[in-house]
């Protein structure tokens, strides 16, 4: 994993998911070395003053080796756009756009199983390793250098969190939201391992949200494999029963899993379980 300030960054894709004080945000303010765009049939023009091409090979050609890819295309373009950049080498991504077919992601998934390639995403907000580099749009403002690691499912709680640390004087080692889709590229169990690796990350919170069971397979993954102290904090303990969570793959119906697959009430029980806290509040 790359993610020191030098790194050569690509946008693929400008959309209303990123805008210019997102790209200003991270070039300007932060530094991010972003090198170019990708926006076939707009090649050879400036936006946000970078220089776009119509092909992700037409920026490795011009700027040598690219480390990472922020892709913010249609849902419907994810798939064309990371396997363009797979097939320029490019071993990080990071997928902002929400509402990715499912069957496009297990293609995705499926052609990267056996490379090294880090996918973020979809519907995430990205990366930021505070006070080094900002990928995707994550509000810098929010956080500070530290050693507490974030890994998220969530985009607008995860700053919530962030915030609420820094205001206690607990700086951030790194924060990333894997993605509230259904189906994503990475998973609390592969971040966790990341930052109990981490020599900048002292303590981890890991931030949670009703459906699927991604939660619970990393809470019996933090008891087994984690060295490091663990916080976790789930989204909805106090919503009502019928709130419906649309973006967090709760498909217990349509595979006929228990009534409770994927509730609050399930997560917080097997964070118990696993004797590991769970905060009430961000």
């Amino acid at each position: 994993m790359n993610l020191k300030p030098d790194s050569k960054v690509l946008i693929q894709g400008f959309s209303e998911l990123i805008s210019t004080t997102h790209i200003d945000q991270m070039k300007s303010y932060y530094g991010t070395n972003l090198v170019a765009g990708v926006d076939p049939g707009h090649g050879g023009i400036m936006a946000h003053n970078l220089p776009v091409f119509d092909l992700v090979e037409e920026v490795v050609s011009s700027f040598g080796t690219i480390d990472t890819t922020i892709i913010s295309v249609h849902p419907y373009q994810v798939l064309d756009a990371a396997l363009e950049a797979i097939a320029a080498n490019i071993s990080q991504i990071i997928i902002i756009s929400p509402g990715v077919p499912p069957l496009d992601m297990v293609t995705l998934l499926r052609k990267t199983e056996n490379h090294e390639i880090l996918i973020v995403g979809p519907n995430s907000p990205g990366i930021i390793v505070p006070g080094k580099i900002l990928l995707g749009t994550q509000p810098s403002e929010f956080y500070t250098p530290g050693n507490v690691g974030i890994v998220s499912r969530s985009s607008t709680l995860t700053y919530e969190v962030a915030w609420e640390l820094t205001k206690a004087g607990l700086g951030q080692s790194i924060s990333v939201s894997i993605g509230s889709d259904a189906i994503v590229g990475s998973s609390f169990s592969q971040w966790l391992q990341i930052l109990d690796e981490d020599e900048n990350t002292e303590a981890i919170v890991l931030v949670g949200q009703p459906g699927g069971e991604s939660e619970e397979v990393a809470a019996k993954y933090i008891s087994t494999a984690i060295d490091k102290p663990v916080v976790a904090y789930i989204a909805g303990r106090h919503a009502p029963p019928s709130k419906s969570w649309h973006q967090s793959g709760n498909f217990a119906t349509v595979v006929k899993r228990d009534s409770d697959f994927g509730s609050v009430s399930t997560k917080l029980s097997t964070f118990s379980n696993a004797q590991i806290p769970v905060a009430q509040y961000p």
